[in-house]
């Protein structure tokens, strides 16, 4: 096969057990390792790329190495440093969200006013109508009242009977 051929080339999920000569669980986790997302075809099946195998191949090799003395003397040297980066970062995360929790309680702050105020103004609104409900019952008992005299002239008027119950 050409070295074109191999890139263009898809293997199936069975192929590529049995090439690294392991189990799915263990496939997932390597392709968490690799950054690598298995694509689906159009008929929904899993495949991967010859390439990705390849690199699945490395992180499998690089996870099964054994490591030596000297090897295992500078990751405990690096310990603490990654403890203190760790410790750095947990007290960044901390800050930040005590700044954002601060930040939210400012603007928040003076929404419980607005919302005494709207309250307030609904009463006052609910008022207001009612008070025009009674003006307008009033105005028409008025108006029956008013009719219910006749002019007879020169300013003068006489109240004429009303079958209107007041």
């Amino acid at each position: 096969m050409t070295n074109e051929a191999l890139k263009e080339r898809t293997l199936t999920p069975q192929e590529v057990r049995a090439i690294l000569n392991t189990d799915n669980k263990e496939i997932v986790e390597l392709c968490k390792k690799a950054s690598i997302l298995p694509r689906k075809n159009s008929r929904g099946m899993t495949y991967f790329s010859y390439e990705e195998v390849k690199n699945l191949r490395k992180v499998q090799a690089m996870k099964n190495k054994v490591t030596n003395p000297v090897a295992v003397q500078s990751e405990t040297a690096a310990m603490p440093a990654m403890k203190s980066i760790l410790s750095s970062l947990k007290n960044m995360e901390n800050t930040l969200s005590e700044k954002i929790a601060q930040v939210i309680d400012e603007k928040l702050e003076g929404m419980d006013e607005v919302v005494v105020e709207l309250i307030r103004c609904k009463t006052d609104n609910e008022t207001l109508r009612q008070k025009i409900v009674d003006l307008n019952k009033e105005v028409y008992q008025l108006k029956n009242r008013l009719n219910s005299y006749k002019s007879v002239g020169l300013g003068l008027y006489v109240k004429k009977e009303s079958h209107v119950w007041e």
